[in-house]
């Protein structure tokens, strides 16, 4: 059982992060170290050549690592992307990306995600990314 909601997490989402609000997602599933995140295709995220962008593609990335990170627990809002590093792998056609993370490590100071980012119906990643969050300490006045 995951520690936030999609609607609990969506909210925080718009509240503290309001550039992704303009971003076009859907939170399609949520579980203890897990998430599924689709961002819906539109021409606004393409880049010239006809692509979808490098960075619309990082940002999906981060987003589905947070959400792991939260599915632990909610009171790690203050968790922070250390590194973020991805492949890109295959062009994308014009479609809805959907991006699967699921924790590999998780400590007490740091998280260990990783992230397959695939177009709606395709088999094959177009992207696969890895990243580390720094993890705010819980009920301690850490430093």
């Amino acid at each position: 059982m995951t520690d936030i909601s999609i609607p609990d997490f969506l909210a925080l989402v718009r509240q503290g992060l309001p550039w992704v609000a303009q971003l076009d997602i859907a939170v399609e599933h949520l579980d203890r170290g897990s998430a599924r995140v689709r961002l819906r295709f539109n021409e606004g995220i393409n880049r010239p050549g006809g692509t979808i962008s490098g960075p619309a593609m990082m940002a999906l990335a981060d987003l589905v690592m947070y959400a792991v990170v939260l599915s632990h627990d909610r009171k790690l809002q203050m968790a922070v992307t250390t590194t973020l590093n991805i492949n890109f792998l295959r062009k994308p056609r014009p479609a809805d990306l959907i991006a699967d993370g699921h924790v590999l490590k998780l400590g007490r100071r740091l998280a260990v995600i990783e992230v397959a980012i695939h177009s709606d119906g395709e088999r094959e990643p177009v992207a696969h990314a890895t990243g580390t969050y720094s993890l705010p300490p819980v009920g301690g006045s850490g430093s």
